[in-house]
């Protein structure tokens, strides 16, 4: 733990407008830091305890926690009701606690009881669909709301293209395409590739639009 107290020791942070610094400062972090960087790998080394004395899955990413468990009657229910009774012990010894306001629970499939879920003595919100890593996921596990989701974002950026570009030289507009909008249309597809027709109709026709005009 020698390079953490060496990184941290005297450590100052200031901030330069135009040839002009700011005061500097003795807390807060710097932006842009790399996976690898000290910053993050310290965050890593702090929440590496996280899942000691969990019964269940957790996942970690970055600051965003998932614990995942499977429920088919009361007593599943409560291992997962102390698992989260041990993620509230442990914000109280390192004194980082959960935002509770944004902890919500998805209950999936129909042998889930759909019991309720506690935090800081709150109860957790039920939500039916979530954001998570750039991905719609719904408590029935269809892909059509992430779907309608893409090719909105795919057709708000062909109509900027189709206001904004005189050229329809088919060399630029696939060059635009490519750039612009085709990463919106395949952005984890590996995850929610379409499987139903509907989807895929609006899938292709996204594609063949912009070569089309």
């Amino acid at each position: 733990m020698t390079w953490i107290t060496e990184w941290l020791h005297c450590r100052k942070q200031r901030v330069c407008l135009n040839g002009v610094y700011s005061v500097s400062t003795l807390s807060g972090r710097w932006y842009g830091a790399s996976r690898i960087g000290p910053g993050t790998s310290t965050f890593l080394i702090f929440i590496n305890d996280l899942d000691c004395n969990i019964a269940n899955t957790i996942l970690k990413f970055a600051d965003d926690t998932k614990l995942i468990s499977t429920v088919n009657n009361h007593d599943d229910s409560t291992v997962l009701q102390q698992d989260l009774y041990a993620l509230e012990n442990w914000t109280r010894n390192w004194q980082m606690k959960f935002n509770v306001e944004k902890c919500s629970v998805m209950h999936i499939g129909r042998t889930n009881v759909h019991s309720a879920y506690y935090m800081n003595n709150s109860v957790l919100g039920i939500t039916n669909e979530e954001k998570d890593l750039g991905i719609i996921i719904t408590d029935d596990l269809l892909v059509s709301k992430h779907c309608a989701s893409a090719y909105s974002k795919a057709n708000k950026i062909l109509g900027m293209i189709k206001r904004t570009i005189i050229s329809r030289d088919s060399r630029l507009l696939l060059s635009l395409y490519k750039t612009l909008v085709r990463p919106h249309l395949e952005y984890c597809s590996s995850a929610w590739s379409p499987h139903y027709q509907k989807d895929k109709k609006n899938f292709w026709r996204r594609y063949s639009i912009v070569l089309q005009e």
